[in-house]
């Protein structure tokens, strides 16, 4: 009986379904925006308003909060809204062609705009750029500080930000995904809820703050692991230091083109707290019902509300990145949405010897935007998902990895603008002025990217010196304008090795052949080198 009780309740909401169509209610106007203005704390938090302020944004109406007599006359309508936008200034509802025609006619309603773009079915590929699991390390035996994390740490020369004391201190991460469990229990995260860098989470899915829930998808779990997951000598993630809000955008379990106005409240809610960084695992090109899929076409960067709405988050001074997807061997092989924004920082996936993982997703965008902008590792990365370490693949955890960097490079030079420093970023990958379909401009030089900004800041001038001999066998001698108050040798590994105080030199003729970082400490500025051993 529940059976078939349950057959036909699908039967009955199939023929419903099939004659509504999800759709966005655009409003007139923000009737109470005076007010905001007037009071900008009632909508945005301290932090936010800070953050515009420290990069030069003004305040305006999209920030104002959506009018809430407008959505009441939707439901005195009779329309169940549940999903609204302030950014887009409207409300999403399930409507018929007639009931299309009565919104239109409303004089508070501007315009109505369907989410279904194609009647031609498109090759269907997961629409969240979902984790593959290589392996599973039960043992850990590694003593060094960065363990099965070292890598992917260094394939993209981060080591040198988090020597210099920058490891995401004060900056804030959404991590906008699928869900978060074992987050609240599992010892992986233990140092991240004991230093208080949880600051919120909520289920956009549910409307809940259930976002542990072991029901649902632990993909969220991975790519927070690979930010600020920590296991004393066995993993530290890109950006361990860094603050957290996680919010759930995705249900894994079915494709609906509501999960696009999930990530954009979201969005709007990290805005709201005032993050710096949006780091977003997902993406869409195809749903259940093909009425909503997207086709190349549509990867524009701007026919999507996702995307719409990605590109105002980067207008508010968020740094937004975005996985490319894992469809490079699939016949859709194109990056998804919000992916293909070309405000957005698209990552996509390499390998351990810095080649292109097959699977990573393509540019450009349909525009011909070069996407992705840049790379990381996404193949056998190291995270965290509980209380070991694990590896995955896809550009799910590639994204993470950047998005770490990047919260290093922002606590930096927190008042950079964020449209120069995607800039210097995508200079200073490997393949710049050259780019790939997968690979954009190549993998990522978070330390090189921290030189070039330290040489040319108006802010911190870089004293003239020189390291030599190197490569070095015995002695490394620095030559400076400035008085010099100490020299710290540290291996590839983190560790300090050794110290000299107020000397121009330092031994290493004892030290085994590899490559070392020099921390030269002038004044009241840090400098890194990096040299080899001989």
């Amino acid at each position: 009986m529940k059976k078939l009780l349950l057959f036909c309740f699908l039967a009955s909401y199939s023929a419903i379904n099939a004659q509504t169509q999800l759709v966005f209610v655009y409003f007139t106007d923000k009737p109470n925006k005076a007010a905001f203005y007037a009071n900008p704390q009632s909508e945005l938090s301290q932090k936010s308003i800070n953050r515009r302020t420290s990069l030069g944004i003004s305040l305006n109406d999209q920030d104002a909060p959506i009018e809430q007599s407008y959505i009441q006359n939707l439901q005195n309508l009779g329309f169940t809204v549940t999903d609204y936008s302030k950014w887009l200034n409207g409300a999403a509802v399930n409507a018929t062609p007639a009931q299309i025609n009565t919104l239109q006619a409303q004089p508070y309603v501007s315009s109505v705009e369907s989410f279904a773009k194609n009647t031609a079915t498109v090759p269907k590929t997961a629409h969240q750029d979902k984790l593959n699991s290589s392996s599973e390390s039960q043992k850990t035996l590694t003593v060094f500080d960065y363990g099965s994390g070292s890598a992917q740490i260094d394939q993209i020369n981060l080591r040198p930000l988090h020597l210099a004391g920058f490891t995401g201190t004060g900056i804030s991460i959404a991590v906008i995904d699928a869900g978060f469990p074992n987050v609240d229990t599992g010892s992986a995260f233990q140092r991240m809820r004991n230093n208080n860098q949880i600051k919120a989470v909520y289920d956009f899915v549910t409307k809940t703050n259930n976002v542990y829930s072991t029901s649902i998808s632990n993909h969220g779990s991975a790519v927070l692991g690979a930010i600020g997951g920590y296991i004393e000598d066995t993993f530290v993630g890109s950006a361990p230091d860094a603050d957290f809000y996680l919010y759930r955008s995705e249900n894994a379990v079915g494709e609906i083109p509501e999960e696009e106005l999930y990530w954009i409240e979201a969005a709007e809610e990290a805005d709201r707290k005032g993050v710096d960084i949006i780091t977003a695992s997902l993406g869409y090109n195809t749903f259940d019902d093909t009425r909503y899929n997207y086709t190349y076409a549509n990867m524009n960067g701007t026919t999507s509300f996702i995307a719409r709405a990605a590109e105002i988050a980067t207008n508010k001074g968020i740094f937004v990145l975005a996985a490319a997807g894992n469809a490079g061997l699939q016949t859709w092989h194109y990056l998804t949405t919000p992916a293909d924004n070309a405000k957005v920082f698209t990552i996509g996936s390499v390998d351990s010897t810095g080649n292109s993982s097959g699977f990573s997703s393509y540019g450009p965008n349909s525009a011909g935007a070069i996407k992705p902008d840049a790379s990381a590792r996404g193949t056998a990365s190291a995270t965290t998902t509980n209380n070991t370490v694990t590896s995955v693949n896809g550009t799910s955890i590639a994204t993470p990895i950047a998005a770490g960097g990047v919260a290093c490079l922002i606590q930096a030079f927190p008042t950079m603008n964020r449209e120069q420093m995607r800039t210097k970023l995508r200079q200073k990958a490997s393949l710049y002025p050259n780019n790939t379909s997968q690979m954009g401009y190549g993998i990522l030089n978070f330390g090189s990217t921290y030189n070039q900004v330290l040489n040319t800041s108006e802010i911190v001038k870089k004293e003239k010196f020189a390291i030599f001999p190197n490569p070095v066998k015995n002695i490394l001698n620095v030559a400076s304008e400035g008085d010099i108050s100490s020299l710290e040798v540290y291996d590839n590994l983190g560790k300090l090795i050794r110290k000299n105080n107020g000397q121009k030199s330092v031994k290493v003729e004892d030290f085994p052949k590899g490559t070392y970082y020099l921390k030269i400490q002038m004044k009241d500025q840090v400098f890194y080198e990096k040299f080899l051993k001989e």
